[in-house]
């Protein structure tokens, strides 16, 4: 059953809502959540990944109560498509960072002319991988943010961690050149990765594979677990003041989780800080807890038969779940 959008800003709903946006290219992403607030009419906003300036698709906000789902969307999967330039190299690992290194043309050349060398390397840089994060990204270093190092000219190695490519589908490669005349390799990609991956590091990675060096140019997050950039406000909806569709907690929790259908009196008993004995086979690290009503009361952890509140919601009193 399709369910109404809620619009904003004069409505927020009680529990919230979960906003989609299209961000462009220029922004930051606390720039995205700063209109946002003003279009919603609240102070309450936070999202569940950022995205780069050079970075467009899709942002997953979260307003109102409805912020207490963000911790638990942070970690799901993601899908981008990219462009990826090989042949050089650059200190941020993109397009907006000086270049470093350049390879002759007739090595771009012979590149070019062995998809199957690219595609090799692809495939070992797909499935479970170690990955060193770009030096600028966010990650603190000894309290200090390793692209406030980077940008003090401090050289910063971070170390590698565990990522999954799930898939790594690309296009034949074509020669272009960069501003200056030197001659490149550009590739298309799409990639569907586990939340703590770096696009930005695959092309790095994938250059250094092959000998040549590479970096990012063009980058677009499709979609974030079960949510697509096609059902996101552009920007200018974003700004114009207009109504905003919000996905509420309950049609959200219930396109993650397994769901626990309660009855009115075990909504006011987990409201009470009381736990609920219910059917082993409902067991489960978390669980969405729906009152009659389509009432999201909290997402609990379901072990031998017994909850336990992981997250909760406020109830329409007001009270929150404790």
């Amino acid at each position: 059953m399709t369910r109404a959008p809620i619009t904003a800003p004069t409505i927020l709903p009680p529990q919230g809502g979960i906003l989609l946006v299209d961000k462009e290219g220029g922004w930051t992403s606390h720039d995205v959540v700063a209109r946002s607030r003003r279009a919603l009419g609240t102070r309450k906003v936070g999202h569940a990944g950022t995205l780069d300036p050079m970075a467009t698709g899709l942002l997953v906000l979260g307003a109102g109560p409805a912020t207490r789902l963000l911790t638990h969307l942070v970690g799901l999967d993601k899908t981008y498509t990219t462009t990826i330039r090989l042949g050089t190299a650059t200190v941020t690992d993109d397009r907006e960072g000086d270049r470093i290194s350049a390879v002759e043309q007739s090595v771009v050349e012979a590149l070019a002319a062995d998809p199957a060398r690219i595609a090799l390397a692809v495939a070992e840089l797909t499935g479970a991988i170690e990955q060193a994060p770009s030096a600028v990204s966010a990650i603190k270093v000894d309290g200090k943010r390793a692209y406030d190092r980077v940008r003090s000219g401090e050289a910063v190695e971070l170390k590698k961690r565990p990522v999954t490519i799930y898939s790594f589908e690309t296009s034949e490669p074509r020669i272009t050149a960069e501003d200056d005349g030197t001659r490149v390799i550009d590739i298309d990609a799409t990639v569907r990765c586990s939340t703590g991956t770096y696009i930005r590091a695959l092309a790095r990675d994938l250059g250094e594979k092959l000998g040549v060096g590479g970096h990012l140019v063009a980058l677009r997050r499709s979609a974030v677990g079960p949510f697509d950039v096609a059902s996101a406000v552009s920007m200018d909806a974003l700004t114009a003041g207009g109504s905003l569709p919000l996905i509420l907690p309950t049609q959200v929790a219930e396109r993650l989780f397994p769901v626990l259908r309660l009855t009115e009196q075990q909504a006011i008993d987990i409201g009470h800080g009381k736990r609920l004995e219910v059917d082993a086979s409902n067991d489960a690290a978390l669980v969405a807890a729906i009152a009659p009503g389509e009432r999201l009361v909290g997402l609990l952890e379901v072990k031998h038969g017994r909850t336990r509140v992981v997250t909760n919601f406020p109830t329409p009193d007001g009270q929150a779940v404790v």
